[in-house]
């Protein structure tokens, strides 16, 4: 009649018929997978993607705009209050992990600069939206474990590409001149 009765293991076992009881096993191996800012049209080879713009675009920490594309891979916990939890405590899993996830990932990508999630630091990002959302889930009694949040691809806006591409390459530029100065400088300190 709509609460939970038991948990057992496996073996032989017996329940009423519905609509007194109902036997629900949810997969506690199946590992589930929500993209954010894409969807996988065709898997083929060659994959194809749609973009989801409204999903993907995220304000930075430094007030720039950046297109964050990422997965999230999550289970349910092999714990059977954990199942309980995913089966009770949540009326629709999927959508609270795309809610969470996404409100997750803003917020990371919202205390960080923009040449941190376009650069070098993409690791720390992921494993610090991971934490955050786990956090989230945890406190809504979801019995979901997230595997792994995954950063596909973080870039500027499509408006904006070509501005980016100039600021690299003239970064790229002045370094390039420095080590030359540097060079010509070690050069020509010795002999004088």
């Amino acid at each position: 009649f709509g609460k939970v009765v038991r948990d057992v293991g496996p073996g032989p076992g017996y329940h009423l018929p519905w609509p007194f009881e109902e036997v629900l096993r949810p997969s506690v191996t199946q590992v589930r997978k929500e993209e954010f800012g894409f969807r996988t049209v065709d898997v083929g080879p060659p994959a194809s993607f749609r973009d989801v713009d409204q999903e993907a675009l995220m304000l930075t920490g430094d007030e720039n705009i950046v297109k964050a594309l990422f997965i999230v891979q999550y289970k349910v916990k092999p714990d059977p209050n954990a199942t309980a939890d995913f089966l009770f405590n949540v009326r629709d899993p999927q959508e609270t992990v795309r809610a969470a996830s996404e409100a997750a990932m803003r917020q990371v990508i919202g205390s960080n600069k923009i040449d941190d999630a376009l650069t070098e630091d993409r690791e720390r990002i992921q494993l610090e939206a991971q934490a955050v959302l786990q956090g989230i889930l945890d406190g809504y009694g979801s019995g979901l474990q997230v595997e792994t949040v995954k950063l596909q691809d973080v870039d500027p806006p499509n408006q904006v590409s070509d501005a980016f591409k100039d600021v690299i390459s003239a970064q790229q530029d002045k370094e390039r001149l420095i080590n030359e100065a540097r060079g010509y400088a070690n050069d020509v300190v010795p002999k004088a």
